[in-house]
């Protein structure tokens, strides 16, 4: 918008009822973005005169007003008010400011994890434990010691530590060993030093030894050094009472007469500070490694034989304490010490061990082993990506503000929702064995992507060297092999563990609180886990607060057919009592007169004691519920059995954490909490996506759907308040939703993005929507560029729909002026504003089309730059931004910056650009252009099945081509056709550079639209897989439809199938009109043609059309198919040789005897190839009157031609790059760098049948 434009739009909205007195026509095209600075108003004079709603007319009020702001107000800054870009960069900048206020991001590694952890009991008790609960002081009045505190809060914090760390190895993210060293001891009993989790420890006391063996100083100085570590400084006293406490248990009589002597020397030289003097600090290497060989026979399980060489490596313990460590004054007197003396004469001494049968003597044995013998870097603990970011989020979430927890007793009751259709419930073993085309089956590929979490596996289930094969002759390392490989992919069982986490969450708070009760908290107390999962109580309390409804709508269809997903359900009903099953159960019955009639019900399920399907309830329905969409009434038809204050929605495709699920009960107090003038009625929760870890494309998704659900939604919350539900794990004021119209609308088509409407629903009711971040939960997305394009169509055109619809009618009537804009440009507004940005690729090309093709192009260009107006450039500057997903980025890029800091943010940032982050962005813009654009022009939105599997295979060319033939490549074609008139045509004073430099951004677009389906296609550059492609596409091309015939397998069909959204009249029209731009191309090129000279005769254009009739016969003539020609072969081969003959006769004489040239003849194409196409969306446009005339067939072969032409333009690039092998390369290296850089071996994955083979000769 120009500068002057700009002020008038705002003065005339002020005086719009003036009279309004036109001197002169200055109607300006008025696109966002596209026009701004001093032109002159000759150059736009469109009309003459118009009503005033459309035209800016100039008056002398407006006049005098604008010549006085035009002093304050430069195009620039005009320019510079575009809200969407504005919106963008502030909400990005303003919800990182609010996330670190949060408190997000501040233990950002698996180091800070260790450097903090000494302070993250005391968080823990703060806001996770009941304060009259646990009944301890918070206060600085308590009587108790800040030691006693610290030692009664790690005693609080240990078991539920401890059951987070089972949690992980149960879900083998972490190893045996690993388990050991995260586990935290019960810190109770007589021990009163705080005993942290080993892997703080680890290799701590060797590095005390070195500092013993450096020192040259005093006692005190040598404790201040270690020190320095306050965990080698814990490490050390452990050690130290560790091995007083062991010795104490396996020694008797002089044995033990022996160990309190010397532990009675030691405390007194390390009281009277000659530690130094008393012992020979050299000898520590030695005496440990004595005791080091005592504690690995004392892990093991007793027999004589052990027994004996106990006593005999307490016997060399003793031999080098006495003989070695201490100094000779207290060797000396140990020696002769009588009772000592003749206990050894007699070969009593330490002839007897107590093998250690209590279970903390046990632990401490264990725990003292790993101590002295673990060298591992603390920094490696754990090593699975995954298990590190969930206790880094979990451990950071410790000290971010949320509300204080009710006992388990009183917290408010809940309950987890879950709709579920068809899909995966568990993956069967033949599935995961089934090779796809290229020899890779589920199981191999998920060995390869997860190979530690494998490993692990293996070791739980005590498999370790066992192979495939032999895990299947066991049914039970069968079973747990298939949950295994369905805890890794987007199944409802992963999900159903996942949110069962919050009953075991709930039945462990329970099971300590009312220990607490019983007994009292003190430093003395007895804090311990075991037994929680059978505790009556405890369990009885759980189900009470929690029930979790799974919505199988067709279970009862699937039990019938004994569909295996009816098997997989009633399984995890048995592995699972407190889940229950709502579905449609279907009963016919016969009338006397034949008539079949249906009844409906809806029914729940629980699992009983044998297994089998109990009912709970049964409530007859008066028809069939599904008569909108399926996922809203699924859920519908079941939101009466929840149960509970609150309910969360959670999709088939998330799961949850035990660590997370601790946290409910502080989520659910937010209810009662102050937020505004009006209580939470739904409460928004972070996720985590957890699909992003393999394939750049995942990771691009990934960290884009993070950047919304994070950062976007915290802003949207607060303080814009226009945060809706959007399809994630928010949770509903059940009570509030339920008497107010549910969690969900189901009107067919209008309510396709049925989720978004439940926020409208509850804004529109007075509610208020919050978002909280201090708990999350995973979420898996799309990983596959088709997936990915779907599920985008799938949203784009349900936000098409959501501009129809009432309730954004309301909102907008409702909402003030700032809350409506807010509302816009975070709703249907990013879709609008989107379809905008590409729009002025569109009208930019256009309008330079007519300019070269009017000749104004180069005078405008020169007076435009005597006036210095460089408009033009900033608009395709920032469009060229827009476009490449800078802008998209600059909130992924905060998050990076709050989440992760500054350099990886930069790194991360980097990276994702040379993996072509800007190509799949640009890609991205296009499928929500065109998803958009046909709803608001057609309607008819629709669901679009994306697919959860796992997507590291060959896409075929065919495919690619079906899917984003018309969203995409037709119009890059046309894009690049514009590109090409106006290289032609066009002024450009700097020559082909400047072309280039004007038009950079527009032929990204055009190149990004055409091959990132190709260059984002796994090994889609190969040579053997190139040829394969262009065969099956060819086959698929020539392939004749049919009735029953799918747009898969034949052209025909899915050229049919590509027109079934033009319906209506409007729509038809609307085509039409958009459809005439396409004629211009002839229209200016035959006037430049050389053949025509300076004639501007309308005859010209005339006979160019004549040209184009005779085209589209010869046309017709080649492709008249032989089959419905049989009577006339001869006849039909004369007419075709003849036509040849003559055309090129034809070519040759108007070469020769007329200014045709060369060039003249690719512009002849140029001009064509639109033309053909207007008429061809003509035809289709208004297909029945064409089908009347008998014209369908040849407008069918027609299509055909266009369509094999745009292939092979497409087809050509990728044929040649996959001559060269080092392309294939490269492009498997930038789509699986994330692969590549976790070592993982995505090589053998993209080898296909030849890694099989490989992999099973090992």
């Amino acid at each position: 918008m120009t500068e002057s434009t700009g002020i008038r739009v705002l003065i005339f909205a002020m005086l719009a009822r003036m009279r309004v007195s036109v001197i002169e026509s200055d109607t300006r095209v008025v696109l966002p973005k596209f026009y701004s600075g001093n032109l002159h108003p000759d150059t736009w004079r469109v009309f003459s005169s118009c009503r005033r709603c459309c035209v800016l007319a100039e008056n002398r009020w407006i006049m005098m007003v604008e010549e006085f702001l035009k002093k304050f107000l430069g195009a620039n800054r005009i320019y510079l008010m575009d809200i969407h870009i504005w919106y963008t960069l502030l909400s990005a900048i303003y919800g990182a400011v609010m996330g670190a206020r949060a408190r997000l991001g501040e233990i950002r590694s698996i180091e800070m994890v260790h450097k903090r952890f000494e302070s993250f009991p005391g968080a823990f008790v703060k806001n996770l434990v009941s304060p009259h609960i646990k009944r301890l002081p918070f206060d600085g009045e308590s009587s108790q010691s800040s030691h006693d505190n610290n030692k009664t809060y790690a005693a609080i914090f240990s078991p539920f530590w401890n059951e987070i760390i089972k949690s992980l190895r149960e879900e083998d993210y972490i190893s045996n060993r690993e388990m050991d060293l995260l586990l935290m001891p019960s810190n109770t009993g007589s021990l009163k030093l705080v005993q942290w989790p080993l892997f703080l420890l680890s290799s701590k006391i060797l590095l005390a030894i070195d500092l013993a063996l450096d020192c040259k100083d005093t006692q005190a100085d040598l404790w201040n050094r270690i020190c320095k570590d306050e965990y080698m400084a814990y490490a050390v006293q452990e050690c130290y009472s560790s091995i007083e406490k062991i010795l104490h248990s396996l020694v008797d009589g002089e044995g033990r007469l022996w160990v309190e002597r010397v532990f009675r020397e030691i405390n007194g030289s390390i009281s009277e500070g000659s530690l130094v003097i008393t012992l020979s600090l050299k000898k520590l290497p030695v005496v440990l490694s004595r005791f080091t060989a005592l504690t690995g026979l004392l892990t093991r399980n007793p027999t004589p034989e052990l027994a004996k060489g106990a006593a005999e490596a307490v016997y060399d313990f003793y031999d080098v304490v006495t003989h070695e460590l201490l100094s000779p004054d207290l060797r000396e007197q140990l020696d002769t010490w009588h009772i000592l003396l003749k206990a050894r004469n007699e070969g009593r001494l330490f002839s007897r061990i107590e093998w250690p049968k209590d279970s903390d003597i046990k632990e401490q044995v264990k725990r003292l082993h790993l101590l002295l013998t673990v060298k591992d870097n603390a920094a490696n603990i754990p090593k699975n990506l995954e298990a590190r970011r969930r206790l880094q989020f979990f451990t950071n979430s410790l000290f971010m503000d949320m509300p204080q927890a009710k006992p388990v007793c009183e917290m408010m009751p809940f309950c987890v929702f879950t709709p579920y259709y068809s899909e995966t419930v568990l993956y069967s073993n033949s599935e995961l064995r089934v090779e796809n085309e290229d020899g890779i089956s589920t199981l191999f590929y998920l060995q390869k992507i997860f190979p530690d979490e494998w490993e692990n596996f293996l070791e739980r289930i005590g498999k370790g060297d066992s192979g495939d094969a032999e895990l299947q002759e066991s049914s039970t390392s069968a079973l747990e092999l298939r949950f295994w490989a369905s805890y890794r992919g987007q199944t409802l069982a992963r999900t159903v563990r996942g949110m069962m986490y919050y009953r075991r969450a709930l039945m462990l708070q329970s099971y300590l609180e009312r220990r607490s009760l019983d007994e009292g908290v003190t430093s003395q107390t007895s804090f311990t886990s075991q037994g929680f999962e059978v505790s009556r109580e405890a369990r009885a309390q759980a189900d009470i607060k929690f029930t979790y409804v799974v919505s199988c709508q067709i279970y009862g269809q699937q039990k019938q057919r004994k569909a295996p997903e009816a098997a997989d359900i009633a399984l995890l009903l048995q592995r699972n009592e407190a889940l229950r099953v709502a579905f449609i159960h279907v009963e016919e019955s016969g009338k006397p007169d034949g008539t079949v009639v249906k009844e409906f019900y809806s029914k729940l399920v629980k699992a009983d004691a044998h297994g089998k399907d109990q009912e709970i309830f049964s409530i007859k329905l008066p028809g069939d519920p599904k008569l909108g969409e399926g996922k809203p009434e699924n859920q519908n038809h079941a939101i009466i059995f929840t149960r509970g204050e609150a309910v969360q929605t959670i999709d088939m495709n998330q799961d949850n954490y035990l660590e997370e699920a601790m946290k409910m009960r502080n989520l659910l107090e937010e209810f009662r909490g102050n937020h505004g003038l009006r209580p939470p009625t739904i409460l928004g929760v972070r996720e985590h996506v957890f699909t992003g870890s393999v394939s750049s494309l995942a990771w691009f998704m990934s960290n884009q759907e993070t950047s919304f659900v994070t950062l976007g939604q915290r802003v949207l919350a607060k303080p814009l308040k226009v945060r809706m539900h959007y399809g994630h794990p928010d949770v509903f004021d059940r009570i509030f939703h339920v008497t107010r119209g549910g969690i969900s609308k189901a009107s067919r088509v209008i309510n396709i993005s049925e989720d978004i409407y439940a926020g409208f629903n509850s804004t529109l009711r007075q509610g208020n929507i919050t978002h909280h971040e201090y708990i999350q939960v995973g979420k898996g997305r799309d990983v596959g560029l088709n997936q990915i394009a779907l599920f985008e169509g799938k949203v784009a055109g349900g936000n098409g729909e959501q501009v129809l619809s009432r309730d954004v009618y309301r909102l907008g009537q409702l909402f003030d002026f700032f809350r409506m804009l807010s509302f816009f440009f975070t709703t249907v507004g990013y879709y609008v504003c989107t379809m905008m940005t590409v729009l002025t690729v569109y009208v930019f090309l256009y309008g330079r089309a007519y300019l070269a093709f009017s000749g104004l192009d180069e005078g405008i260009s020169k007076q435009a730059e005597l006036l210095g107006n460089t408009a033009l450039d900033a608009v395709l500057n920032a469009q060229f931004l827009v476009q490449i997903g800078i802008f998209t980025a600059v909130p992924m890029i905060m998050g990076f910056i709050l989440e992760l800091g500054l350099l990886q943010a930069v790194f991360s940032f980097i990276t994702m650009q040379f993996q072509l982050c800007s190509v799949f962005f640009t890609f991205s813009l296009g499928t929500r252009t065109h998803y958009f654009g046909r709803t608001i022009l057609h309607g008819g939105a629709k669901y679009r099945a994306t697919g959860r599997g796992f997507v590291v295979r060959h896409i075929k060319f065919a495919d690619n081509y079906r899917l984003y033939s018309r969203s995409h490549f037709v119009k890059a074609l046309e894009v690049a056709l514009l590109l090409i008139v106006y290289l032609a045509y066009g002024f450009a004073e700097g020559g082909a550079v400047s072309f280039v430099l004007i038009t950079l951004s527009s032929w990204f677009l055009v190149i990004s639209w055409l091959f990132a389906p190709y260059i984002f296609n796994p090994s889609g550059f190969e040579w053997q897989k190139t040829v394969e492609d262009f065969d099956d596409w060819t086959s698929w091309l020539m392939y004749k439809g049919g009735v029953g015939v799918k747009g898969d397998n034949s052209w025909e069909s899915w050229w049919d199938e590509e027109q079934m959204h033009i319906q209506t009249l409007r729509g038809r029209v609307l085509e039409t009109i958009l459809s005439l731009r396409f004629i211009m191309f002839q229209y200016g090129i035959v006037y430049k043609l050389h053949l025509t000279g300076n004639n501007t005769s309308i005859a010209v254009y005339g006979f160019s059309w004549v040209v184009l009739v005779g085209i589209v016969l010869i046309f017709k003539i080649f492709t008249l198919s032989p089959k419905k020609s049989t009577n006339f072969q001869l006849v039909l081969r004369f007419m075709q040789g003849v036509t040849a003959i003559g055309l090129i006769v034809a070519l040759c004489l108007v070469v020769l005897f007329t200014d045709l040239s060369v060039p003249d003849l690719f512009a002849s194409i140029l001009a064509f190839i639109p033309t053909g196409w207007f008429i061809l969306c003509l035809a289709i446009t208004w297909k029945k009157i064409v089908k009347s005339l008998g014209l369908w067939d040849s407008v069918k072969e027609f299509a055909r031609m266009y369509d094999a032409g745009m292939g092979i333009i497409i087809f050509a690039p990728i044929a040649i790059l996959s001559w060269f092998p080092f392309v294939s390369t490269f492009q498997s290296r930038l789509l699986f760098n994330q692969a590549f850089s976790r070592g993982l071996e995505i090589s053998l994955i993209l080898a296909g049948n030849k890694a099989n083979i490989e992999a099973s000769s090992f």
